[in-house]
Parts: structure tokens; C-alpha cells; sequence
């Protein structure tokens, strides 16, 4: 079975045939009468033949840090969604968190015909990513961070983290902050800086004891909330980079006799499911993550369907959720 015995069967031309494979005209009427001789036969056409004979895969390849993190759960859902009425399918490349994956990642996809497009929602940029990146034969959008020269799709972590510890210090004269590794521009770097702008703004001095930096996970805060109410027992607002090690916190914070938000105020990032109906409830920031996959799709299916290449930045808003774990 071929394209030309269901060109016989269908009573059309061969190229009428392939035009209808390839979402090209053909009328309504030949159109019912194809489908129906594809539905009989359950032919299915050639992907390798199809993309020699067009230059296009119609699959989209996306590189993530780790797929059983919220934020990137939420980003991928905005992502399919955007792709699901058309004719491209996803290939996720998951690299655990792993730079070298990455980069192998990236110059996969850059040799000819792998993908039509490229999504990649980063965490860190070294020079080997950067020259992977410029190897790209297909059209590119970075997901989670601002690099400079390519469509970046990104959320304000300096912004909302400034103004998020500036409503806490209201309530708050000894903060403590729990990071994460600041080669990660925007979690890492973004968020810290926003941190220490606020309580610099706020005429509030924080000591190299009451900071750290934690994994992304609640054991790394759990056990980073502990290194700071040793070093640093007056901390009175713990402002952690994302919410699975604000949940870490809360529990040393009681396993110290602690009581959240009275004698310390504790704050996340992420706003996930379970910041709602953990006791206290996390006071958290609620970045649009589902929103920037859905951007980041729309704006590479204009890319790969022949839109001008202009590099554009989009930074998303975000919302404070003032919760039970601060003082009001």
C-alpha cells in the first residue's frame, strides 16, 4: 500500500493525494472521498518520506530541566494545549537537571530535519549552550529565561519577590532567605537579588549566616530552615526561593517549636496545589507558568509557519498570595 494505490482507489491524481497529506488544496468532495480510502485501508504515510519530500517533521522538540517539577508541569500543559489542534507532536527531552544533557540535547536537535521547531525551558547558560544554540537550523524559543538575542518567554522573579518581601518586612525585622544555585539566572540569581534589594530598601541588614541555598525539594529545605535557626535564631521571616522548600521550612520551624506565622513568618514561590491547603496556608507568588507555555507554543507555530524571525522578550505578570504562613 501506497500513495499511489490509494490514489487509484480514490480515483485522483497522485498529487492530489499528497496535497491532501500535506494540508495542502484539494476540494471538499476529493477531499471525503481520500479520507474515506485512507479510513479502509488504515494507511498511514510515510514520516521519512514526507519530511525528504517537504523539509518538515511537523514534531517540535522541547528540552526541560525535570518533568515532575511543578512550574514545568504547568509550562508543558500550556504547551500541549496550544499544539493539540494541530499537526505537530511533541518530543520531550528530559535531562534531569543536567547541563551536559542539555547541550547533548540541543546539538541533537540542531542537525537537519530533527525538529521543526525547539522549545527550551532553561535554567542555566554556559558557552557550550550558547554555541549549541547558534548551531540551530530551526526556529527557537527559550522558556523560563531572558537570553539575550533570541524570543525569550520569562517571568519577573526580581519583580515579584522585591515586592513580596517588602509586604512581609512590614510585619518582620530579621529576615533569612533560602536560595537556590545562583547560575540559574532567574530562580536563582533573579529571586536572591530581589530579596536583598527589598530588605536593603527597607533599612534592613541581612547577615552571610541567615542565607543558604537549597535543592528544589522539601528535604533540602527542611534541612537549610535548620542550618538557619542554629546560626541565626532571631530569623523571625523565612523567604524561600520556591514552595517545596517553604513546606521544608514550615516543618523544621514546627519540629523547633516554632509557631507559623507568630514567632516566624515563611514564604514560597510557585503557588503549586499545595500551598493551599497546607497548615498555614503558604504565603506565596503565583507566577503564570501555564500562560508562558501557551506563549512560548504560539509564538514558535508563528516562527515554523513562516512568521519574520525578530527576537522578542516577554516578561509575564505574576500575583502576591498573602496566605496564613505571614502575619497580616
Amino acid at each position: 500500500m501506497d500513495i499511489n494505490t490509494i490514489a487509484k482507489m480514490a480515483g485522483v491524481s497522485r498529487a492530489t493525494v499528497s496535497r491532501y497529506f500535506n494540508n495542502g488544496y484539494v476540494s471538499e468532495e476529493k477531499r471525503r472521498t481520500i479520507a474515506k480510502v485512507v479510513e479502509q485501508t488504515g494507511y498511514v504515510p510515510s514520516q521519512q518520506a514526507q519530511t525528504l519530500r517537504t523539509g518538515k517533521t511537523n514534531l517540535v522538540g522541547v528540552i526541560l530541566p525535570k518533568v515532575n517539577s511543578y512550574a514545568v508541569g504547568r509550562m508543558l500543559a500550556g504547551i500541549s494545549l496550544s499544539f493539540a489542534d494541530t499537526p505537530y507532536q511533541m518530543l520531550l527531552a528530559d535531562t534531569n537537571n543536567n547541563k551536559d544533557a542539555e547541550v547533548s540535547y540541543l546539538q541533537l536537535f540542531a542537525n537537519r530535519n530533527q525538529v521543526d521547531g525547539l522549545i527550551f525551558i532553561a535554567t542555566v547558560f554556559d558557552q557550550a549552550h550558547l554555541d549549541a544554540i547558534a548551531a540551530l537550523k530551526c526556529p527557537l524559543v527559550v522558556l523560563g529565561q531572558d537570553l539575550e538575542g533570541h524570543t525569550s518567554v520569562y517571568n519577573d522573579d526580581y519583580r515579584s519577590m522585591y515586592w513580596l518581601v517588602r509586604k512581609v518586612l512590614k510585619h518582620g525585622e530579621h529576615p533569612a532567605y533560602i536560595g537556590v544555585l545562583e547560575e540559574d539566572e532567574s530562580a536563582g540569581k533573579g529571586r536572591h537579588r530581589g530579596f536583598l534589594d527589598a530588605c536593603r530598601d527597607a533599612g534592613v541588614e541581612v547577615p552571610p549566616q541567615a542565607q543558604t541555598v537549597s535543592a528544589f525539594t522539601l528535604d533540602s529545605g527542611y534541612l537549610c530552615a535548620e542550618e538557619i535557626f542554629d546560626a541565626y535564631p532571631e530569623c523571625d521571616t523565612l523567604v524561600c526561593a520556591s514552595d517545596n522548600i517553604a513546606y521544608g521550612a514550615m516543618t523544621c520551624a514546627k519540629e523547633y517549636g516554632k509557631r507559623v506565622p507568630e514567632d516566624v513568618q515563611i514564604t514560597g514561590v510557585g503557588d503549586g496545589d499545595l500551598s493551599r491547603v497546607v497548615t498555614p496556608t503558604l504565603t506565596t507568588i503565583h507566577h503564570h507558568y501555564k500562560t508562558a507555555g501557551r506563549e512560548a507554543a504560539r509564538i514558535l507555530l508563528q516562527a515554523m509557519q513562516g512568521a519574520p524571525e525578530v527576537s522578542r522578550e516577554i516578561r509575564m505578570g505574576y500575583d502576591i498570595q498573602i496566605r496564613n504562613s505571614t502575619r497580616s
